[in-house]
């Protein structure tokens, strides 16, 4: 194989980005286009070069049978996700999907098993593990340049729920809370369900990767719903924050709210050692921090780390999230083809989903401290073998 069919799931605004990128970049060619809505096909296809050769579809199971796609890119938003990941998987497709990677634990072991049982390639498109400070962070802590690391912060202060929790059945079209009031045909779109603590992998991925850890345990907390802000969003908490431990014995503390006004510097992490600390910034007015124990600092120091790496090839720039898309799409690319096996395997892609939907379950369960399960093979699972507990 040279070039990957791709067949595109999911043609709403990360859909059709995917489109354009994946056509900037050797190694893909589109072939087949899926959406439940009708409606939305024709502007997908406005987006492809050579129209006349891609396929459309409104049935998932339809597009999964097409013997020209090869892969499947995954941009739905829906409780589905996982399952849909796996069942491509389980007809024979190669998955590089969109974040969360699942929304259950079940769905976390299918799409492991499944990608264990097939041999295909599971990825999922996670762009914050490839941002340039990310890269920096990992080799410090990796050096033992901050020392034994106890304590990371992430958290995800983004406003977009309201935008976007309704949805015309027909069109597509999103309305607002507001816009939601004089349009009786809206319905609730999964964001107006989604735990918020359930979109984590823009944290947990990147401090995962500094780390080289998983987490192992986690309990959590949240502000009761329906919003504070926003009552008509009658199953949306504002904010929720879950406390984890890793494999190292480090503590993470990871938050997300999406229902809230915040300044544009959505994402921020902190990393704190035994012998320094990191810390990303707060505003465009800041610059990220150091400090270290050993090199004679009385306080921090500002340093010129940012999304975009020192090392982006020129076709990377302008590629969306820092100029990070681009590399999602090349770690998938060059699995496929057998050029390079995945840094972020499928076991890591679920080690960044399922400590979130535990901390949901924690809160459901009144901050019940939970254990993450461990969905590598060992001797007590062999690949592709089901697990005898899911937990």
């Amino acid at each position: 194989m040279k070039v990957i069919r791709v067949g595109v799931v999911g043609l709403g605004d990360r859909g059709l980005h995917w489109i354009r990128l994946l056509q900037q970049i050797d190694g893909y060619r589109i072939t087949a286009l899926c959406d439940r809505l009708a409606a939305l096909h024709e502007r997908a296809l406005s987006q492809v070069k050579d129209r006349s050769r891609v396929s459309t579809y409104t049935s998932y199971e339809e597009i999964l049978e097409d013997p020209n796609v090869d892969a499947i890119a995954l941009c739905v938003r829906c409780k589905e996700q996982g399952r849909m990941a796996a069942q491509a998987l389980e007809a024979g497709k190669h998955v590089n999907s969109e974040v969360p990677a699942a929304h259950t634990i079940e769905d976390c072991w299918r799409i492991v098993l499944a990608a264990e049982r097939t041999g295909l390639v599971y990825h999922l498109a996670e762009q914050t593990r490839y941002w340039g400070f990310v890269e920096a962070w990992r080799r410090l802590v990796s050096e033992g340049a901050i020392g034994r690391v106890l304590y990371c912060e992430g958290q995800y202060f983004h406003f977009y729920t309201p935008l976007r929790a309704f949805q015309d059945p027909e069109t597509g079209r999103f309305y607002s809370v507001e816009e939601a009031r004089t349009h009786p045909e809206a319905r609730p779109t999964w964001l107006y369900y989604m735990p918020p603590i359930h979109y984590l992998p823009h944290e947990l991925s990147p401090i995962l990767k500094v780390l080289n850890d998983r987490v192992v345990e986690v309990t959590a907390m949240s502000t009761r719903p329906p919003s504070y802000s926003y009552p008509e969003l009658i199953h949306v908490p504002d904010l929720q924050v879950a406390l984890m431990r890793t494999e190292k014995d480090a503590i993470l503390r990871m938050a997300t709210c999406f229902t809230q006004r915040s300044v544009p510097y959505h994402h921020w992490y902190q990393v704190i050692g035994t012998r320094g600390c990191l810390e990303w910034r707060k505003s465009s007015r800041e610059l990220p921090r150091i400090w270290l124990a050993d090199l004679q600092m009385h306080d921090y120091a500002e340093v010129d780390w940012r999304y975009e790496r020192t090392d982006a090839p020129p076709e990377a720039l302008g590629t969306g999230h820092g100029s990070a898309d681009y590399y999602v799409h090349v770690a998938f690319r060059d699995a496929v083809l057998g050029r390079k096996p995945l840094e972020f395997d499928v076991y890591k892609a679920v080690e960044t989903a399922a400590p979130a939907i535990l901390a949901a379950r924690s809160i459901a369960e009144g901050t019940k401290l939970i254990r993450v399960p461990d969905f590598r093979p060992s001797e007590e699972r062999s690949p592709g073998e089901a697990p005898k507990s899911l937990y």
